[in-house]
């Protein structure tokens, strides 16, 4: 019961830094009018904190290993807490700036901290189950961000916006001061820090199924996300509030996949939940292409088919990673998080080129593909492939 109440207060605690990320961008052209400024300098606000999430994984990661969780947690969120304060009383697109890059540092410790108290707590099935509801309780802040950031929003404008990540956070770090414990076990002497500790990640094989099948899956996920809209109000010629129902469907139907993620895993295993479960995005993005040229029913039927396989495999990645390293946990986390990050990033540059030339058929028919890539390297790396080939031989 008391792990369980650590599970989901570490589960809140990202999430709400997760709302930073995605609350304030409907506020975006607001921002853009009330500190003059040019819309690609306020988008820039979104890519500087996105940025420093995803760099700082890789630096707080080591100093977890060997100083501890909490003892890296709490100045992360006490940095997080001013920087949104900052954020709130800008009056500058410099000063907005300057608070979000600040914000997005203290964030990055808040996930990878979660993950890694989450394998020190949990142990083999116990683990996965508990990966599989942190998942879930993250992804609400992508699901309903927009939704608050918008209604916020609209009766205190940005800087209220900014608030209410204000107030949130200041509730969390309370939660974190009282209730979570330090988890770093005693007897696990990290290794000494250097480059070779993020070598040894690479070149292990879990290690290297994960991030590469992880890069892919945030990849194939946000391209989703990104182009969406385009694809709806292109061909179907949808409402902004439509094409927004059908991206929570999207959320919604990942949400209720990571949570039944868990009891999977203790069915059959994490490594082969991975590749089961990523093999149906891939015949699940064939389906969307089919069913983007029939009608808006059929796709929305697969659209939630897609945000379903991608939830079940999303704990399957870091509850893998998680059993791998145990010396080096949090250092493995933080090189998982920073490349499902780039994921995210690739999929907006990568996505606008294959649509320009090909539109949904050569956007989605390369993201099928790439999948299957990820599906296949992942078995090999896990081992997975070769056990099948020997019982086909007989050989043992």
């Amino acid at each position: 019961m008391k792990h369980q109440k650590i599970l989901y207060a570490l589960g809140f605690c990202a999430a709400i830094v997760s709302f930073a990320q995605n609350l304030y961008v409907p506020l975006i052209p607001e921002i853009q009018k009330e500190l003059n400024t040019s819309l690609y300098m306020a988008n820039l606000s979104v890519t500087l904190f996105t940025v420093a999430l995803a760099v700082f994984q890789i630096v707080y990661g080591p100093l977890i290993d060997r100083n501890g969780r909490k003892k890296i947690l709490l100045p992360g969120m006490i940095i997080y807490l001013l920087a949104t304060i900052g954020c709130s009383f800008s009056f500058s697109i410099e000063m907005l700036l300057i608070f979000r890059l600040l914000q997005g540092i203290g964030a990055a410790a808040v996930p990878l901290v979660a993950a890694t108290m989450i394998g020190d707590l949990f142990e083999g099935k116990e683990r996965a189950e508990s990966m599989a509801t942190y998942q879930m309780i993250l992804g609400i802040a992508p699901a309903v961000g927009p939704l608050i950031g918008g209604v916020v929003g609209s009766v205190a404008g940005y800087s209220g916006a900014f608030g209410f990540l204000a107030v949130t956070a200041f509730i969390m770090l309370l939660v974190v001061i009282f209730v979570l414990p330090e988890t770093k076990p005693v007897s696990v002497q990290s290794n000494r820090l250097d480059l070779g500790s993020f070598v040894r990640i690479f070149k292990n094989k879990t290690g290297s199924a994960v991030l590469f099948t992880g890069f892919v899956l945030y990849d194939v996920f946000y391209t989703l996300i990104v182009f969406l809209p385009v694809v709806l109000k292109d061909g179907f010629y949808l409402t902004a509030t439509q094409i927004g129902l059908a991206s929570m469907l999207l959320m919604v139907c990942s949400l209720i996949g990571s949570k039944i993620s868990g009891r999977l895993q203790v069915k059959i295993g994490s490594a082969k939940s991975l590749i089961l479960t990523f093999s149906f995005v891939s015949i699940s993005l064939v389906l969307f292409i089919i069913a983007a040229k029939m009608s808006l029913v059929t796709l929305l039927i697969t659209l939630g088919l897609i945000g379903f396989f991608c939830g079940l495999t999303m704990s399957a990645l870091p509850t893998l990673l998680s059993a791998e390293f145990v010396k080096e946990r949090a250092t493995a986390n933080g090189v998982y998080n920073l490349v499902r990050y780039l994921g995210m990033a690739t999929s907006p540059m990568l996505g606008s080129l294959l649509y320009f030339y090909g539109g949904v058929t050569l956007l989605i028919g390369c993201t099928a593909i790439l999948v299957g890539m990820a599906v296949v390297f992942s078995s090999i790396q896990l081992g997975l492939m070769t056990k099948k080939t020997d019982r086909a031989t007989g050989t043992h």
